[in-house]
């Protein structure tokens, strides 16, 4: 499809209460430094996939969770323990959402959701 208007995802942003304290733990759990780095935002590169961090006007750790982002894995239980140790707060466990299709989420120190995804059906086009 040559003129497909929608080019896929860019961009995944999470709202935090402490720009420079999620910057390191982003870069910590995520085992990569930002490319970008401003007190307004602070942008990593995972995997040509842009995950940015926006300081909260107004902090909170009362987050809706009508979005959930997958980051695709290769050891599902392996990275989901990683951000466990890290800090982050249980979500929902790797479990299979059909074949080999397996999914988990965790809750980082700010309470947003980061979610992970083992699929080795979905191929970029």
């Amino acid at each position: 499809m040559e003129n497909q208007n929608i080019l896929g995802l860019r961009t995944a942003i999470y709202k935090v209460g402490d720009i420079d304290k999620a910057k390191s733990w982003y870069a910590k759990t995520f085992e990569t430094d930002p490319y970008f780095d401003e007190p307004f935002y602070v942008g990593f590169n995972i995997g040509g996939y842009e995950l940015g961090l926006l300081p909260e006007e107004n902090p909170t750790t009362e987050k809706q969770e009508s979005v959930f982002t997958y980051w695709g894995v290769n050891e599902i239980e392996k990275v989901y323990n990683h951000f466990l140790d890290a800090g982050a707060i249980e979500h929902e466990k790797p479990h299979s959402v059909g074949g080999p299709l397996m999914v988990a989420s965790v809750k980082d120190p700010w309470r947003n959701i980061i979610g992970f995804i083992y699929n080795p059906v979905f191929k970029l086009e």
